[in-house]
């Protein structure tokens, strides 16, 4: 039997909750596909943070890089201010472990209603590769009151180091700025895994700029996409403008088979997917590192008003978990878990109230581990 050390890092408000029923239908897959999980539960989050003042650590972090997949609940709590935790832990652990790539499935399971009229499953069915390190995220830019001033900026990754040194002179009362930056290397790679996925799947590849406004930056994404699509004869591409590729999710989401696109609009696209598959709680993520480390969490926050209440849908978390596996190679078990998901919607008996029903987080998860066993 095959073993497995999978680190979990359960966070905080509803993140114990459902990382437990993540956990339970993972553990019946391996029982069912041979394989076993040794869970190592890691404590950072909102109460680890105040009773310590870490938020996580050097020796943690070289400590995680010993494992292929993080599973991470979700991060975020009233006590603490907004950003603290997300960028001290989650932003942290994704830049740490370079996860250059946030894969995103918008994929809407028999059963589920969508805002989008006359639209079914068969119509939302596609993935997003996001850009996960770069574009406006790299986190540098600040404020200057008018008159001169000088301000050096740095970004640092395991590819290149870039320093800005700035010269500023205002006669604005007050000026705020935010710096990005994309790289050849870091818009290469994450282009290129998504061309991997369209030639795998024999499906087409959608690109996501705003080349006509922004043209220095997202220029430059089109110029190395377009560089790159000559390596792959096979795969049919497009372009979209940010702004378009929101209308056309709404209107023709079934035009969509692979869409990749920088940090800043992937961010922006995905809320917008999850919300045609169902809302933030059918929605998985993965932070990809494929040569190392990668993290697989619900996309949705902590949710801390629901906290203890057994209440809330564990599904995202769940097959953020099958994303786990199949990172692993667990493909099998991955799809069974998506099978399993899709059949606890279909039947209808056992569903949280979101999705109009009255069951607790763990009977959700209890029903689609029985599932499991059987599709």
């Amino acid at each position: 039997m095959t073993q497995y050390k999978i680190p979990v890092i359960p966070g905080d408000g509803i993140g114990p909750e459902i990382i437990r029923e993540g956990r339970k239908v993972l553990d019946t897959a391996g029982e069912r596909f041979g394989f076993d999980i040794e869970w190592v539960e890691y404590p950072h989050g909102a109460d680890h943070y105040l009773k310590t003042g870490e938020l996580i650590s050097e020796d943690t972090l070289k400590e995680l890089s010993q494992y292929k997949a993080i599973y991470f609940g979700a991060i975020g709590d009233e006590r603490i201010k907004p950003g603290i935790l997300e960028k001290g832990i989650l932003l942290n652990i994704r830049f740490y472990f370079d996860e250059y790539v946030n894969l995103r499935p918008v994929k809407l399971l028999e059963g589920v209603w969508t805002p989008l009229k006359d639209k079914t499953a068969k119509d939302i069915d596609f993935v997003v590769v996001r850009e996960n390190t770069e574009d406006f995220y790299i986190g540098i830019g600040g404020r200057a009151k008018k008159g001169k001033s000088k301000k050096t900026l740095e970004v640092m990754r395991n590819m290149y180091s870039v320093k800005f040194g700035l010269d500023i002179n205002s006669d604005s009362e007050e000026i705020g700025y935010q710096l990005g930056l994309i790289s050849k290397e870091g818009t290469r790679r994450v282009i290129r895994y998504a061309f991997e996925l369209a030639k795998d799947s024999k499906k087409h590849l959608s690109s996501v700029d705003k080349a006509n406004v922004l043209s220095d930056i997202y220029g430059f994404w089109r110029e190395e996409f377009t560089s790159i699509a000559a390596e792959y004869s096979d795969v049919k591409t497009d372009f979209n403008f940010v702004d378009a590729i929101t209308m056309w999710f709404v209107k023709n989401p079934e035009w969509f088979d692979i869409v990749v696109a920088p940090n800043m609009f992937g961010d922006i696209i995905t809320d917008l997917g999850a919300m045609i598959q169902g809302g933030l709680g059918l929605a998985p993520g993965g932070n990809i590192n494929p040569e190392g480390t990668s993290m697989f969490e619900p996309i949705h926050g902590s949710a801390p008003k629901y906290k203890g209440q057994n209440k809330v849908n564990p599904i995202a978390t769940i097959w953020a978990g099958a994303l786990l596996l199949d990172q692993l190679g667990e493909k099998d078990a991955s799809s069974a878990i998506v099978r399993a998901i899709e059949q606890n919607i279909v039947n209808g008996k056992v569903k949280t109230y979101d999705m109009g029903g009255t069951s607790k987080t763990s009977d959700v998860g209890s029903d689609i581990a029985r599932l499991v066993k059987e599709v």
